[in-house]
C-alpha cells in the first residue's frame, strides 16, 4: 500500500477518534482540539491538511455540541501555524513545549476577543488586564479547579495520545527489509 496514503489515513483516523472524545462527557476545557491542531501540523505532509482537517473536525463536533466560536477557530489556526514551524522536528520536548504554548495561546486569544468584541470591559489596557484576570477566575471557578488542570492538562494528554499512538503504530507496522 502507498506509504503516503497510509500515513495520511493513520493521521486522519487518529484525529477523527480524538474528535469523537469532544462529544463525550469531559472536564470543562479538557478537549483534544489544541492537540489535534499541533498533531496535524506536525504530521500532514500537505500543509493545507494541517489547517483543513482540524478545522473540519472541530466544525463537525461543534454541530453536535453547538458551540461554534470565531475566536476559538482563529486560535486553532494560529496554533496550527505555530505547529508547522515549531514541530518540523518532532521530539518529546518540542511536543511538551508546543502543547503548553497552545494552551496559553488559546487562553490569550479567546479572552482578547472577549475584551475586543464586548462591552463588559473598557477598551483600555486596564480593561484588557481585567478581562484576563476574570478569565483566570472563570477557570478557577470550575468544578475541576483551574486553567492548569483543564486546558494545559487536556493538551498534554491529547498530545501524548495522538503523537504516542502515531509513533506506536509506526513501530508496529514498520517491517525492515530482509535484504
Amino acid at each position: 500500500m502507498n506509504s503516503v496514503f497510509t500515513r495520511f489515513s493513520t493521521v486522519a483516523v487518529l484525529i477523527f477518534l480524538a474528535t469523537l472524545s469532544r462529544i463525550l462527557p469531559h472536564p470543562f476545557n479538557f478537549t483534544p482540539i489544541g492537540a489535534i491542531a499541533l498533531f496535524g501540523a506536525a504530521q500532514f505532509s500537505r500543509k493545507v491538511y494541517a489547517f483543513m482537517i482540524p478545522m473540519v473536525a472541530m466544525l463537525l463536533s461543534d454541530v453536535l455540541i453547538g458551540s461554534p466560536s470565531l475566536p476559538t477557530y482563529v486560535s486553532f489556526v494560529l496554533i496550527s501555524t505555530f505547529g508547522l514551524f515549531f514541530l518540523k522536528k518532532v521530539t518529546f520536548g518540542r511536543v511538551v513545549v508546543a502543547s503548553l504554548v497552545a494552551s496559553i495561546s488559546f487562553f490569550l486569544i479567546t479572552n482578547f476577543f472577549v475584551w475586543f468584541q464586548g462591552s463588559m470591559y473598557p477598551q483600555t489596557w486596564a480593561g484588557l488586564v481585567a478581562c484576563y484576570t476574570a478569565g483566570l477566575a472563570f477557570y478557577q471557578q470550575t468544578f475541576w479547579g483551574n486553567l492548569f488542570l483543564n486546558t494545559v492538562m487536556g493538551d498534554f494528554f491529547y498530545c501524548a495520545v495522538l503523537f504516542g499512538s502515531y509513533y506506536g503504530i509506526q513501530r508496529l507496522t514498520f517491517k525492515p527489509s530482509m535484504a
